[in-house]
C-alpha cells in the first residue's frame, strides 16, 4: 500500500492522512465557499452529532464521555486544569513525562502550593508499580502511554487500579498510542490525543475523554456559550457531559476528518493495525541491531511502534538529513522533549522512525540498507 514516494518513517510526528480523511476536509472547505461556514457546518449536523459515537466505538467509552478539541495539547491542559488542586496536594509524573505537559504541572505546583514527584521507572523503563507510594494526598497521576522517545508502552490499568485505591485521578496522554494501539478496554480517568499521528487525521485536531464517573470532581476553567448556557442575568448553566470541555469555534472541516480517520482505522480493525504496526517496528528494531555502530534505544516488555536509535559516527540531526535525502523521512527526539529520561540515560536526542502499517516490509529493508550505508 505505497501512500508516498517516501519510505515514510514519522507517524509519531504527523501521518498521512487517507483519501477520504483528505477528501472530507477539502469537500467541506469548498461547500464554505458556496454557502458559507454557517450553512455548511449545519448541513453537516447529522454527521458531526454521529462523530461522538464513532469517537466512543474507537475508545470504547460513552458517547457523552467524548469531546472534540483542536490538538493533544488542548485536550491535556483542559483535564489537568479542571483539577482541583491545594497546597500540600501531591501530583506524580513518570520519568516518560512529557515536556509539553511538565512545563503546565510545574507552573500550577507553583502557583497551588501543590508537590510534583517523579515516580522511578524500573529495569525495563516502564514506570515502576511498587514505588507509587501513594496516599490520600495523591491527587493525579500524569501517566504517559507511549513516551514521545521511545517504543515502550506504560501499564495504564495497574496504575489506575492503584490510584483508585486512594481517590486519586489518572490522567492519559494516549497521543503517541492513539491509532497505532487498541485503546479499548483501558481504565483511566481522562484521556487526551491528537488526530495527526497515528490516527491519520488532520492537523489541528484532538479529542478528549471524560469518565462521566469523575466529571463532576472536575472544575472546567475555559468554558464559553457551547459548554454551558447563560440562563439569567447573573446565571450560568455548564453542560452534564464531556462537551463541557470544548469550545465553540472550531474547524468543521478537520472535525469531520477526524471523524472520517476514526472510521478508517475502525473499518480497517484497530487489532489489525495494532498487529501490522508491531510487525513493522519489530522488523525495523532487528534490522537496526545487525548495523555496526547503530544502538537502538528503545526500552519497555512491551513496545509500540516507536523505534529509537543513535549512530557512533553520525549525529541524529545529521542522520535525519541525510536519510531524507536518500528519501526516507523519519525525525529526531531530543532531551527537552522528554529531560527526566533522556537526562537519567545519558542521552541528548535519538533518531525516531515510526513506521505506520502502510510501511512495506520491503520498505523497512530499504531504509536498513540506506541507514547502514550512512552509518558506514
Amino acid at each position: 500500500m505505497r501512500v508516498s514516494d517516501l519510505i515514510f518513517l514519522d507517524s509519531a510526528g504527523s501521518s498521512i492522512p487517507p483519501a477520504p480523511v483528505v477528501d472530507e476536509v477539502i469537500g467541506h472547505l469548498k461547500r464554505e465557499t458556496e454557502i458559507g461556514g454557517y450553512r455548511a457546518a449545519a448541513e453537516r449536523r447529522d454527521d458531526l452529532e454521529a462523530g461522538y459515537g464513532v469517537l466512543a466505538e474507537f475508545f470504547g467509552c460513552h458517547p457523552s464521555e467524548v469531546a472534540f478539541t483542536d490538538s493533544a495539547t488542548r485536550s491535556w491542559l483542559a483535564a489537568f486544569d479542571a483539577v482541583p488542586l491545594e497546597a500540600g496536594d501531591r501530583i506524580l509524573v513518570t520519568e516518560a513525562e512529557y515536556g509539553g505537559n511538565a512545563i503546565p504541572v510545574l507552573r500550577r505546583a507553583a502557583e497551588t502550593g501543590a508537590i510534583v514527584e517523579v515516580v522511578p521507572s524500573d529495569i525495563h523503563g516502564q514506570v515502576d508499580l511498587d514505588a507509587l507510594h501513594l496516599d490520600n494526598r495523591v491527587k493525579l497521576i500524569s501517566l504517559v502511554h507511549v513516551p514521545t522517545n521511545g517504543g515502550l508502552v506504560n501499564p495504564v490499568n495497574e496504575v489506575t487500579a492503584a490510584a483508585h485505591e486512594v481517590g486519586a485521578l489518572v490522567l492519559l496522554d494516549a497521543c503517541q498510542s492513539t491509532g497505532q494501539l487498541d485503546l479499548r478496554g483501558l481504565e483511566y480517568d481522562m484521556l487526551a490525543c491528537t488526530g495527526r499521528k497515528w490516527l491519520r487525521g488532520p492537523r489541528g485536531t484532538g479529542a478528549l475523554v471524560v469518565r462521566d464517573e469523575v466529571r463532576e470532581r472536575l472544575h472546567p476553567r475555559l468554558v464559553d456559550l457551547h459548554s454551558g448556557e447563560w440562563t439569567g442575568p447573573l446565571e450560568y448553566r455548564l453542560r452534564d457531559d464531556a462537551r463541557v470541555f470544548e469550545l465553540w469555534e472550531c474547524s468543521i472541516a478537520d472535525r469531520l476528518g477526524l471523524i472520517a480517520a476514526a472510521r478508517y482505522a475502525l473499518e480497517m480493525g484497530l487489532d489489525v493495525i495494532e498487529a501490522e504496526v508491531a510487525d513493522r517496528a519489530k522488523r525495523l528494531r532487528e534490522g537496526l541491531r545487525a548495523i555496526p555502530g547503530i544502538t537502538v534505544r528503545d526500552l519497555g516488555v512491551r513496545q509500540s511502534g516507536i523505534v529509537t536509535f543513535t549512530s557512533d559516527r553520525v549525529p541524529a540531526l545529521e542522520l535525519k538529513d541525510r536519510l531524507w535525502d536518500l528519501g526516507v523521512a523519519v525525525t529526531v527526539s531530543q532531551a527537552g522533549s522528554t529531560r527526566i529520561d533522556m537526562t537519567r540515560r545519558g542521552l541528548d536526542e535519538v533518531v525516531r522512525a515510526s513506521p505506520h502499517y502502510f510501511v512495506t516490509p520491503e520498505e523497512i529493508g530499504q531504509a536498513l540498507e540506506r541507514i547502514s550505508r550512512i552509518a558506514r
